[in-house]
């Protein structure tokens, strides 16, 4: 199966994609974060590199989802999702100015062939989470290019993030508060996860009982 997570940057994605991995033996597939040349010129100057930064990752992304349909023997789980490329990232810098006109049009053109070529994930698990949490975890994990990220940008993120998922009808999709949730220390709290989990996919065999 394909199981992805989704959610607005430091929401935890990446945590917990490792800590379903871990509990059911699945493979995780990663953000392409280490070694993007455009990501930390981009949160220096939004304008210059928003459209070499979301072609490099719409590009990573639809190579994920490829691989993932060729492994049909196995269950992945992805930390994050072709859509949140277009959907959020991509219409925030549109919508914010820093993408303009012409370059937002041909990202949009080039993710609709992209769609024609790949099925939307098995579940989406969205990690909902409030500005103070993002960025107390943002700070947590200390990556320098991150230290500058404006609130106001994790705001627009969630807002869009919002009404992507109210309208999202690719498939199942389950909403996740994690706003007072530890699913990293508490067990109980990841144990709530992945009851949520198994309650919207048939894991069979996969489950560790």
């Amino acid at each position: 199966m394909h199981i992805a997570i989704t959610g607005n940057i430091g929401a935890g994605k990446t945590t917990l994609a490792e800590k379903l991995a871990e509990h059911y033996g699945w493979e995780v597939y990663y953000e392409a974060v280490d070694g993007n040349p455009y990501l930390a010129p981009f949160y220096s100057d939004m304008q210059k590199w928003s459209f070499h930064l979301q072609v490099f990752f719409l590009n990573s992304r639809f190579e994920q989802v490829l691989k993932i349909k060729s492994k049909e023997d196995q269950t992945i789980i992805q930390d994050r999702t072709i859509y949140e490329d277009a959907y959020i990232f991509a219409q925030n810098l549109y919508e914010s100015g820093h993408l303009n006109e012409t370059d937002f049009q041909t990202y949009r053109s080039l993710f609709e062939t992209i769609m024609q070529a790949i099925t939307p994930p098995d579940l989406m698990i969205y990690l909902k989470a409030d500005i103070p949490k993002l960025v107390s975890q943002i700070k947590l994990r200390g990556r320098d290019y991150e230290a500058t990220i404006d609130p106001n940008y994790l705001h627009s993120l969630n807002q869009l993030y919002e009404q992507f998922t109210d309208k999202y009808d690719h498939g199942k999709l389950i909403e996740i508060d994690v706003n007072e949730l530890d699913f990293v220390s508490n067990q109980d709290h990841f144990l709530h996860i992945t009851k949520q989990i198994e309650k919207n996919v048939n894991l069979g065999k996969q489950l560790k009982i």
